[in-house]
C-alpha cells in the first residue's frame, strides 16, 4: 500500500496513499494517534484475541442475511442494500470504492473475512468530522467496540503516527513486551511479514485488519466451510 516519495524525502520514508480509501485511512489513523493508546503491550494484545474472534464471528449472520443468493460472497448490489439496512450513509462512488479497497482478490464478490475488514473501514470512517458520518455507525455496540479495540491496537503499533506500521515499529512493539529475549525479532518479522502483504515494507490498517482475521482464525473458519461444500 501507498509510494514512497523520491529524491531526500525518500530518506525519511514518507509514504504517498494509492487510492482515495488508503487516503482517507491515513488522515483518520492519524488523527486517532493524537489521542494515544490504551494498549501497554503486545501481550495484552494477544489476551484480547478470543474476545475479538466471539465477536467477529458474530457478524455471519448479518453477512448470510445480505448474501441474497447464497453464494459465499457479496456483491455490490448486495452491500448497498446492507448498507441500507444498517443505515450507513455512503455514495454511490465511496462504495464502489470500499468495495474495490476490500475484495483483494478481485473477483467482484465479497468473503467474509473480507466483509468484516469493510465494516471495520465503516466504522473508521464514521469518525470523520469532515465528512457528515456521524448516523453511519453499525449499530451493534459489541461489534463496535471489537473495532475499536482494533483501532486502538493499531495506533499501539504505529509508533511515530504516521498512519502507517513499519518493520522497526513492530520489532519495537514485540520488544517492549519480550524484554529483548532472543526469539523476539523472529516472532516480530513473522508477524510483520503476515501484515505486509504486498511486501513493500510498509502496512496499512486495511493489511493490518486482514492479517488478525487470519490471527484469530476467520479464514480457517471460511475454508472449512469451503471444504464442507466441495464434499
Amino acid at each position: 500500500m501507498g509510494g514512497v516519495l523520491g529524491t531526500e524525502e525518500a530518506s525519511r520514508r514518507v509514504w504517498l496513499p494509492e487510492t482515495k480509501v488508503e487516503a482517507k485511512m491515513v488522515e483518520v489513523m492519524q488523527r486517532r494517534a493524537s489521542r494515544g493508546s490504551s494498549m501497554r503491550s503486545f501481550n495484552t494484545i494477544i489476551l484480547k484475541f478470543p474476545k475479538i474472534d466471539e465477536n467477529l464471528r458474530k457478524c455471519k449472520s448479518i453477512f448470510e442475511q445480505f448474501d441474497e443468493d447464497s453464494n459465499g460472497v457479496i456483491d455490490q448490489e448486495e452491500l448497498k442494500k446492507c448498507f441500507n439496512k444498517l443505515d450507513i450513509s455512503f455514495t454511490e462512488e465511496e462504495i464502489k470504492d470500499l468495495f474495490e479497497a476490500c475484495d483483494i482478490n478481485d473477483d467482484m464478490g465479497m468473503k467474509f473475512n473480507e466483509f468484516i475488514v469493510l465494516l471495520c473501514l465503516v466504522y473508521l470512517f464514521k469518525d470523520d468530522p469532515v465528512a457528515l458520518r456521524t448516523k453511519s455507525r453499525i449499530g451493534m455496540p459489541n461489534l463496535e467496540a471489537t473495532f475499536e479495540t482494533l483501532v486502538d491496537t493499531f495506533v499501539f503499533l504505529d509508533k511515530n503516527k504516521d498512519g502507517y506500521v513499519s518493520r522497526n515499529e513492530m520489532v519495537e512493539a514485540i520488544n517492549e513486551t519480550t524484554s529483548g529475549e532472543r526469539s523476539s525479532g523472529r516472532i516480530a518479522m513473522r508477524r510483520f511479514e503476515e501484515m505486509d502483504w504486498d511486501n513493500n515494507g510498509m502496512v496499512s490498517f486495511k493489511e493490518f485488519l486482514f492479517a488478525f482475521t487470519r490471527w484469530v482464525g476467520i479464514d480457517e473458519v471460511e475454508d472449512e466451510e469451503d471444504n464442507e461444500e466441495d464434499k
